[in-house]
């Protein structure tokens, strides 16, 4: 009886479910390394959760999401089972056109889904010194684009450091690896409820 039990969890943890971190230096683990970049730490996290999950880090630092959108089909291989799409802080830094951010982003997680690969989306604020209307404007890509198309919203991906010299490199910028750890904390249940809502393999 309990062989009989064993085949449906051995086959589920046949292969780790494999995610891809799609983004800028944020992603990248822009100066700090590998071990400590964003995709390792929440990978390490999930599997002490007991999730068979591999992350790829599919981030490029400096990159837009004009950047993001040229090579994302190259950057998300066939067989990934979902991305957490991070991109749109590099936009906001150069002063992008909000309404250009929004196409690109759309048009990623458009293309995504045609290829049926669901988007977790981290969200991202504008800096405040472009002014209330680009802050507005841009902030508010986020939450539409998830609402919209239906994704787990993660509405800001520097949640709890931000601001915070203690856990940000001398840029102002940049997570420290212990920023990292703290991003990774609080994303968690997000990133937990997205691989909940992955529909089966086959």
């Amino acid at each position: 009886m309990a062989g009989a039990q064993t085949p449906p969890s051995n086959a589920s943890a046949a292969r780790s479910l494999k995610l891809v971190a799609f983004g800028d230096s944020l992603s990248a683990g822009y100066n700090l390394p590998g071990s400590a970049a964003f995709p390792t730490v929440l990978e390490q996290a999930l599997r002490q959760k007991g999730l068979a999950v591999e992350i790829v880090n599919a981030g490029v630092s400096g990159d837009t999401t004009q950047g993001g959108l040229e090579r994302l089909d190259w950057s998300v291989p066939d067989g990934t089972d979902g991305v957490i799409l991070e991109l749109g802080a590099n936009d906001a830094l150069r002063g992008i056109d909000p309404a250009l951010t929004r196409k690109n982003l759309e048009a990623m997680i458009v293309r995504l889904t045609e290829r049926k690969i669901p988007v977790l989306l981290a969200g991202m604020y504008a800096p405040r010194n472009l002014g209330e209307d680009y802050a507005k404007r841009f902030d508010a890509i986020y939450p539409e684009l998830a609402k919209t198309h239906g994704l787990v919203l993660y509405p800001f991906f520097l949640e709890g450091i931000a601001g915070d010299r203690a856990l940000n490199q001398a840029d102002g910028l940049h997570p420290t690896a212990e920023g990292v750890a703290v991003i990774v904390r609080t994303i968690l249940p997000t990133v937990e409820r997205f691989i909940a809502s992955l529909p089966p393999r086959s």
